[in-house]
């Protein structure tokens, strides 16, 4: 594991900088990328389509434990003239040089390890968010990264998003004058109640061993397969890591700060008490920094969120309050003290620019021209994981930077994930 020192300093200049590089003119100054997607039913397609869009990248591989999805996705490239290789391990990918480059689209609890064999392997990779599953996680993928010199993007493509760069600039210019609270949130309307179904007997084409890999150990569940694994502790950390990492990403950009203080938070399953979830439908999350808090609200089955939004980031000024989320940003004044700014509208795709600044960074062999690279993911992963400690542990938890612990017991028992069925956490 990396030295914790180095791991805060690295974690404090990306959430102060990492963003702020401005995409330079795309060059190609080597070979082709071959790219091998690593699970291919959801936002794993999505990064292969826009990664298709850039010069000189072809895709050589697929690999999915659901042949079903698999066999779909490779007619589906067929029909555009792309032919791959089909692959259910994702090791057997990484061997030898089909492909250089991999794109990660599994659940969470998978990607510490494929990241950590994909750079063993001498590949780079793109990598969905949120990078790991536990805080110790997420340390030993930036580890592994250094160590081995790969490329590594991470799936925040926000900041790759003109408009977002504009609003934190805005907020760097202390027009908002000081700054004392910042709140992050995501309300989900479309997200209903997941009704409670039995066991089923494992689907025909589903290599379901392999899908649970480290986690624990269970019989077949609808709901626990493809999109809804987000929603149950074993695979994921609900809508604070899935939405959080983009949402509270911002929040620390703006403010220019890494580790909290302390955290707190409480909710629970307030719209749906019954039905197959474990994550919290409702949740608040304060975490405390010198001279102001960001506070983190998630609400499922309900858009109307703060400032009639969704989801978004507002930081609360002494003269007004900075807006901003996918669509674009705005200021709010209070009273006199300042000019309003009129909504301003996104105008690019985040996802297509993100993309075009991994191939720069590879083709550059320049890890530093990354927008998202594994320490900024680590770090924002890391922060939304405390948040989750909080709410499991129904505690104020002050946090120690300097060891990377809490001074709790029972909070540190999560700080890494429990690994089942013969696995085990990376060696680095």
């Amino acid at each position: 594991m990396m030295k914790r020192k180095s791991f805060i300093k690295s974690a404090a200049v990306l959430a102060a900088s990492t963003m702020f590089y401005k995409a330079n003119a795309f060059s190609i100054e080597s070979k082709t990328l071959k790219v091998g997607l690593i699970g291919v039913k959801g936002m794993g397609w999505a990064n292969l389509m826009a990664l298709l869009k850039q010069p000189n990248v072809e895709c050589t591989a697929l690999c999915d434990v659901d042949e079903r999805i698999l066999d779909q996705r490779i007619d589906e490239l067929r029909k555009k003239q792309i032919e791959v290789k089909r692959f259910i391990n994702y090791k057997d990918l990484l061997e030898g040089d089909l492909v250089d480059t991999v794109i990660i689209g599994t659940p969470d609890h998978w990607h510490c390890l494929q990241m950590v064999d994909a750079v063993k392997a001498g590949k780079h990779v793109y990598v969905e968010k949120p990078i790991g599953n536990s805080i110790g996680e997420c340390e030993l993928m930036v580890a592994a990264a250094q160590k081995h010199n790969s490329i590594v993007q991470v799936g925040q493509w926000q900041r790759s998003q003109q408009h977002f760069r504009d609003a934190i600039n805005f907020v760097h210019s202390g027009k908002l004058g000081k700054i004392r609270l910042v709140k992050a949130w995501a309300y989900q309307g479309w997200m209903k109640s997941i009704p409670v179904k039995p066991d089923e007997p494992i689907p025909a084409g589903v290599h379901y061993d392999q899908w649970l890999g480290p986690a624990k150990k269970r019989p077949f569940n609808p709901n626990r397969f493809h999109f809804e694994f987000r929603w149950f502790w074993d695979y994921a950390g609900g809508l604070m890591t899935d939405w959080g990492v983009h949402m509270l990403d911002y929040a620390l950009l703006g403010m220019q700060v890494s580790d909290p203080k302390s955290v707190m938070a409480a909710g629970g399953k307030f719209a749906y008490p019954d039905d197959a979830a474990e994550t919290p439908d409702t949740l608040t999350a304060v975490f405390e920094f010198d001279g102001f808090n960001i506070q983190w609200e998630q609400a499922t089955g309900i858009d109307l969120g703060p400032y009639g939004k969704n989801h978004g980031v507002a930081f609360v000024g002494n003269n007004g309050t900075l807006v901003l989320n996918r669509g674009g940003w705005e200021v709010i004044p209070e009273g006199e003290r300042m000019a309003a700014v009129s909504f301003q509208k996104s105008q690019d795709s985040g996802l297509d620019n993100h993309m075009a600044n991994f191939v720069q960074a590879i083709q550059r062999n320049d890890r530093n021209l990354l927008h998202a690279p594994i320490e900024a993911g680590a770090h924002i992963a890391i922060f939304s994981q405390m948040g989750n400690i909080a709410y499991r542990t129904g505690k104020k938890l002050y946090w120690n930077k300097e060891n990377r612990k809490f001074a709790d017991t029972e909070a540190n028992r999560y700080l890494v994930s429990a690994y089942h069925n013969g696995y085990k956490l990376p060696q680095i």
